[in-house]
Formats: structure tokens, sequence, C-alpha cells
């Protein structure tokens, strides 16, 4: 049987330790074919990382859609402006015009966290939320998404707010649960200290709590003690690859 070539979108989400892509359906939000994945190279610099995108894209020859990338940093216009987990050389690089060069496909690419919030509000969690919504991932550090009526304020860091002289994501992050062995009761003291903060400085509709450790939401998140409706991911580790197709697709949010 012969296979049609479809002009799918595909996601590539590229993180620290792995670099994975799927092409991706935007009729039912999710994969159009299995995923594939490709340790992240060491040093990840953008010329190696281009390698793999080009080799990873090469595994998908019925696919021919545009090509949305997540970064782990700020990104303006296709411009990396920061680096977290990933090579330093990042930093300044025209990511879109290098991934163009370097696969021959129209590439665009955001930032990671901003990416799985857009996926969220599309096909997640926030479907159908109008306002605001604000996503935040709870891994390493602290990402977060802002979208209002389904329009991307890309690059909002909130992560980095400072909050009774700390850093939020140096207390409240999933790293520091961990490494301080803090129970779920004081690591919900400490989230509800992050998230009555960004209820104060925005007033979201909606707050969506993404990250590996979302997958246990139900031993924390009812102890979080907000006024805003706070839920779960909905999306997990798929929200990445889905929202950067979604963004290759679409453009600007």
């Amino acid at each position: 049987m012969t296979i049609m070539s479809t002009d799918h979108p595909l996601g590539i989400d590229f993180g620290g330790s792995g670099i994975k892509a799927a092409p991706v359906d935007l009729e039912t939000g999710d994969f159009a074919a299995d995923r594939e994945r490709i340790p992240t190279p060491q040093p990840s610099t953008p010329d190696a990382v281009a390698e793999v995108f080009a080799e990873l894209l090469g595994r998908f020859p019925d696919h021919t859609g545009p090509v949305g990338v997540t970064v782990p940093g700020v990104v303006r216009r296709g411009v990396v402006g920061s680096a977290a987990n990933i090579d330093d050389a990042w930093i300044g690089a025209d990511a879109d015009q290098l991934f163009s060069a370097a696969t021959g496909r129209d590439v665009h690419v955001l930032n990671d966290a901003d990416a799985a919030g857009i996926a969220e509000v599309r096909f997640g969690a926030a479907r159908d939320q109008s306002g605001l919504v604000i996503l935040t991932t709870l891994g390493t550090g602290i990402g977060s998404a802002l979208v209002h009526d389904g329009v991307l304020v890309p690059n909002s860091e909130l992560g980095h707010l400072e909050i009774d002289s700390h850093v939020a994501e140096h207390r409240a992050a999933n790293s520091a649960r961990e490494s301080e062995d803090l129970s779920m009761q004081e690591w919900a003291e400490r989230l509800t200290t992050y998230y009555r903060t960004l209820e104060r400085l925005f007033s979201p509709d909606l707050i969506v709590v993404g990250g590996g450790v979302s997958k246990h939401a139900a031993t924390f998140l009812p102890m979080i003690d907000i006024e805003t409706p706070i839920i779960p991911a909905l999306l997990r580790n798929k929200a990445g690859i889905i929202g950067a197709a979604l963004y290759a697709r679409e453009g600007r949010f």
C-alpha cells in the first residue's frame, strides 16, 4: 500500500537530555506517528543540535509540513536570549534561520513552557477556557506561559519572580522539594505562597500545573490554598511537541 505524503506539522521538543519529535494531527491534538527520540549531543551547541534535528526529520519522510521547536530559554522573533540546561552558545543565536537552513524546512522556535501552554489551551486542561490562563511547569525550575483568550504573551519567566527575598523557583520548583526532602504538605505551603503572588499580580481565571510531577497532582494540589481554580495539565510529556507543531502551523499567537 502506498502511503500518501501529508503536510502535518512536526514538533520537536529540545531538552537538556533528549530531543524528541513527532508529526502532529491538529484536528485531534495528538501525534500522527510514533514519537522519535535522540539523546541531546554534548556539548549541545546549535550546530550539533541542528544535525540531530535533520536526522529526526528524516525519520518522518511522509510528513512534510512546517516544523516547530521548543527551546528551554527566552526566544524573541526566533533569536534565543537565554540558555537553561543547554550550551551557552545558544545565546544570541538566530535559531529560526539556523534550523531552517540545516533542515531545508520552514522552522519556528519558541520557549518550551510557552509551547506547553498553547497546547493545553487548545487541546488540554484549559480547552475552551476564556480569560487569562497561567500554565506553570514544576521541574528543575518553574516555567510559565500566559495565554489570554487564546493569545500567548511569550517569555513570561514567572519562575524568576523574587518572593520573600528568594527566587521563586529556588524555593518552589520540584527540584527544591527533592533536594530539601520536603513533605508534600511543606511543598504545598511554598506553592501556596508562589501562586498567591501570581494571583495578586495577574488575577488569572485558571492556573494549570504541568511538569512531570503533575501526574501526582492529587497528592499536593488539594493542599494549595488559593482562590483561583488550579488543575493539572492533561498533555504532560506530549505538550511540548504538540504546542511546537501548533505554533509552526499557525504562527504567532
